[in-house]
């Protein structure tokens, strides 16, 4: 066989293979899927989970919640974003700017809620309800703070430490690096004064 011959005929098939994967790639890495609809997606999960309990649009005058597993959630933004449910009002002074707080989470996929599923906590954090973590109140200047996001920090605008919330945050008020996901999480927190 006398490759000269046939290397014509190569190049042409394997120019038509390298266009019929090109043309596959493109066709792969084109999801119709725009950033708007994302956000309608959240919407719907973040709706229909609130739509199974009841949703306060406002914060009581006296700051004074209703307390436990049937309490409604609260929307502390205007625009909807974060939602708290307060478990155990906590005790003692409220937090002020750059006090350091600790808390342990776990959080839970609200996808899964909406497509029936039992809601598990997420395996990103499997350790996270077990570990301390820590920010700053409201210095978002230092990376360890600012990258939690807003939504986990609003529950102390109205609680003091020792409070127990859970807290239904879109990805605008989640962690940073998460936000382009476009995801919504329910978090269960308890909030405390020092490590422990």
């Amino acid at each position: 066989m006398n490759i000269k011959t046939h290397l014509p005929h190569l190049c042409g098939v394997i120019t038509t293979l390298m266009m019929i994967c090109l043309g596959a790639a493109v066709t792969g890495c084109s999801d119709d899927t725009s950033y708007t609809d994302l956000l309608n997606k959240e919407s719907k999960n973040v709706n229909t989970f609130l739509s199974d309990h009841r949703v306060i649009a406002e914060i009581p005058a006296d700051t004074v919640f209703e307390c436990g597993e049937d309490a409604p959630y609260y929307m502390l933004d205007d625009e909807g974003n974060v939602f708290m449910q307060v478990i155990d009002p906590g005790y003692g002074p409220k937090v002020v700017d750059n006090q350091i707080v600790y808390f342990r989470y776990m959080r839970y996929n609200l996808s899964g809620y909406v497509s029936g599923e039992e809601m598990e906590p997420d395996a990103g954090n499997d350790n996270a309800g077990y570990s301390t973590v820590s920010l700053r109140y409201n210095n978002f200047t230092l990376p360890s703070s600012s990258s939690w996001g807003y939504g986990i920090q609003m529950p102390l605008r109205y609680l003091p430490l020792n409070s127990v919330v859970n807290i239904v945050i879109k990805a605008e008020y989640g962690m940073v690096d998460e936000q382009s996901y476009v995801q919504p999480y329910l978090y269960s927190v308890r909030y405390f004064p020092g490590k422990i």
